[in-house]
């Protein structure tokens, strides 16, 4: 990392982490969970997030995955491999689903929706984090080959392999109200969030324009929909 964006990350961005929206997506997530509540991971993935680890507050925690580096995954108690098409629960099983970061590949964003809705338990909520499509970052992914992604990640340090193809058919707050409604969940919150700008801080120009960028659309409502993070909190109708 380079001189010029430690100096702007102390001036601009003093208290953000380098994972400060999965510290604000924890965050949400344990303000609706407990020790006697089942929880259920959709894309767990190998536990390469620590902000995602509730194991030992909660009940019992779950997890699916198509990866299956899923069954190494020590932030869970049970694990299985499939995808969200196809969640193998009972009906009514879990108080809380989530997903980090997931919504952005789903090929069939209706069914995992319905299938989320049935193992959730009346009166149970499926959060979830995921990019905005209206912010310029997946507008440039949808533009470009996966081999470009895999580029940048890199840059980034994370590793390609988990680079994962993006469709971004859930994620915007007209899809995901629309999935909500057919899957018979209810919308309580889709809240649209810019923070600090990470897929620029890799060279310093670029850096600048992000947050010029970040000012920009915090400062003036009309221009929510642009930014980057859509965080969403959708219910299950009480019995």
């Amino acid at each position: 990392m380079s001189r010029c964006i430690d100096a702007l990350d102390r001036k601009f961005y003093p208290d953000s982490s380098n994972n400060w929206d999965d510290e604000l997506f924890r965050n949400e997530i344990l303000s609706r969970i407990s020790e006697s509540s089942v929880v259920l991971d959709v894309g767990a993935g190998a536990g390469i997030v620590e902000q995602m680890n509730f194991r030992g507050l909660a009940a019992k925690v779950c997890g699916i995955d198509l990866d299956p580096r899923v069954l190494e995954n020590s932030y869970l108690d049970d694990a299985k491999v499939t995808g969200g098409e196809s969640i193998p629960y009972d009906d009514d099983t879990f108080d809380v689903v989530f997903s980090d970061n997931v919504l952005e590949h789903l090929s069939e964003p209706e069914q995992v929706f319905a299938e989320v809705a049935r193992v959730l338990r009346p009166g149970g909520v499926f959060l979830f984090k995921t990019p905005n499509r209206h912010h310029y970052m997946p507008i440039i992914a949808r533009l470009t080959p996966h081999k470009f992604h895999g580029f940048i990640n890199r840059l980034r340090g994370r590793k390609v392999v988990d680079t994962f193809p993006t469709l971004y058919r859930a994620n915007s707050r007209r899809q995901v109200i629309r999935l909500a409604d057919s899957a018979g969940l209810t919308a309580q919150e889709l809240d649209l969030i810019e923070g600090r700008p990470e897929y620029t801080r890799i060279f310093c120009p670029l850096y600048i324009i992000g947050i010029l960028y970040e000012r920009l659309v915090n400062r003036f409502g009309f221009l929510a929909r642009f930014r980057v993070l859509l965080l969403g909190v959708l219910s299950k109708p009480s019995a």
